[in-house]
């Protein structure tokens, strides 16, 4: 009933293409046939609680598509949780688990679980399919979010711009599963890549003329860094669509002067409300327009609230983020221009040196404006005097000294920074800062 809207769209295109996996053209009438038969296969499973452990395969894609139809409640993760998943699994009150190996073979258990969390016992009484996401946990505990799946679905059933697309995020991710039936929906093509590596990622746009690539800030400056675009021809790239942190602005104003015929636009969304319409000002702004149909937005004590119709049910495991009257408190830090907004970064990481406000991804724009830094990832560090002073943990890719690269710091940062946002404090690290779903990671550097 639910998915009825996709399953017409397959129908209308079913000789097109629409997945490619490990190199494989799959076609919609291909996905139509996995789906009728996964939907005998999984006679029974209504209603219950089943995690979907996987990536985007074909398979993986057309159990997904069955569960919701079954009114399933779904856990969808990928490997990047692979020493989470026992966790995670107990969280969610998970009954049955179906497990797709990277050779699309299916294995499908039972567990001693009976679900009774509030939450999935109104779905269940409702008969509606769920959708449980954790969050990252990149600012502590990961929550585990409950949606009604239904709301998520309704935005697709508009026809929008056909696209072929890269799935860049992740299959237990928001922006992911959003790229995933973005694509669907419009009959455009979505591509899976194992290795979310700039080379890859390059290749896979020439090779199959990609459109779309929707990813992150960390991963745009990635492939400057490696200089992987100038390796590959990357001249059917339409679109790219970024999220999940702030944006450097050099780095933006980099890529759009490389790539002056890519529309670079700026998205929002969030584990607990799905993701909304945006409208960047320029491709080399920061400054952006969020809502649309189903959204409303307020700005309260310099923070973004948003009530959404497509909003969760509730944490499984945290209490309620909302206000009484339904609005989210983001915990996102913004700058106000008319209709316009620009992000700050994460009230929970800004850093408070005397009484100044001072934001991670200020510090880091500027400092990776300085030839030889590779990465940098800033945080607070508590400090007798000051309260906290601002801390840096910086890839090189030259042979400095810590000593010699503070003083080159100092007298780079100087020209554009006040002294109080200036990093006190400078650690040198071998390694990128950065989690698998290409987002910096700064309490990892707290204690560093």
């Amino acid at each position: 009933m639910y998915i009825d809207f996709l399953i017409d769209i397959f129908n209308r295109h079913r000789e097109q293409e629409a997945l490619v996996w490990r190199n494989q053209l799959f076609s919609y009438d291909w996905l139509l046939n996995a789906i009728a038969d996964w939907r005998e296969k999984l006679r029974g499973i209504e209603g219950l609680v089943v995690s979907l452990e996987a990536d985007f395969s074909p398979n993986a894609i057309a159990l997904l598509l069955v569960l919701i139809e079954q009114n399933c409640i779904i856990v969808p993760l990928s490997s990047s949780v692979d020493m989470k998943k026992a966790e995670f699994r107990e969280i969610a009150e998970v009954e049955k688990i179906i497990k797709v190996s990277d050779l699309e073979a299916v294995e499908i258990e039972e567990t001693p679980i009976t679900a009774t969390h509030e939450l999935l016992l109104k779905l269940k009484q409702q008969s509606r399919p769920g959708l449980i996401l954790f969050s990252s946990g990149s600012t502590g505990k990961s929550k585990a979010t409950v949606h009604d799946f239904v709301p998520l679905l309704e935005k697709f059933k508009e026809p929008r711009q056909f696209l072929r697309t890269l799935t860049f995020l992740l299959f237990d991710h928001i922006g992911g599963i959003n790229t995933l039936f973005y694509s669907l929906a419009n009959g455009g093509l979505v591509v899976s890549i194992e290795d979310r590596s700039p080379d890859v990622v390059c290749q896979a746009i020439e090779k199959y003329k990609l459109e779309l690539l929707p990813t992150s800030p960390t991963f745009i400056n990635l492939i400057l860094l490696s200089e992987a675009y100038k390796r590959y021809d990357l001249s059917s790239l339409k679109l790219v669509t970024y999220g999940t942190e702030v944006m450097a602005e050099t780095t933006l104003k980099r890529f759009n002067q490389l790539f002056p015929n890519v529309r670079l636009l700026q998205t929002y969304g969030l584990s607990e409300i799905g993701i909304m319409r945006s409208k960047s000002k320029s491709s080399d702004s920061l400054w952006v327009k969020v809502g649309g149909e189903g959204f409303e937005t307020r700005i309260v004590d310099g923070q973004l609230e948003i009530k959404a119709k497509s909003a969760m049910l509730g944490y499984m495991n945290a209490p309620s983020p909302f206000t009484e009257d339904g609005w989210l408190k983001t915990g996102d830090a913004v700058e106000v221009d008319g209709e316009y907004i620009r992000f700050l970064g994460r009230k929970s990481e800004m850093i408070n040196v005397g009484g100044e406000k001072v934001y991670p991804a200020e510090v880091e724009s500027v400092l990776q404006l300085m030839d030889g830094v590779d990465d940098v990832a800033v945080c607070a560090e508590k400090n007798p005097i000051t309260g906290q002073i601002v801390k840096a943990k910086v890839k090189l890719s030259t042979n400095e000294s810590l000593p010699e690269f503070r003083k080159r710091m100092w007298s780079f940062c100087q020209k554009t920074m006040p002294k109080f946002k200036i990093p006190q404090k400078v650690v040198l690290a071998n390694d990128w800062m950065h989690s698998e779903r290409f987002k910096k990671m700064r309490r990892d550097i707290e204690t560093g």
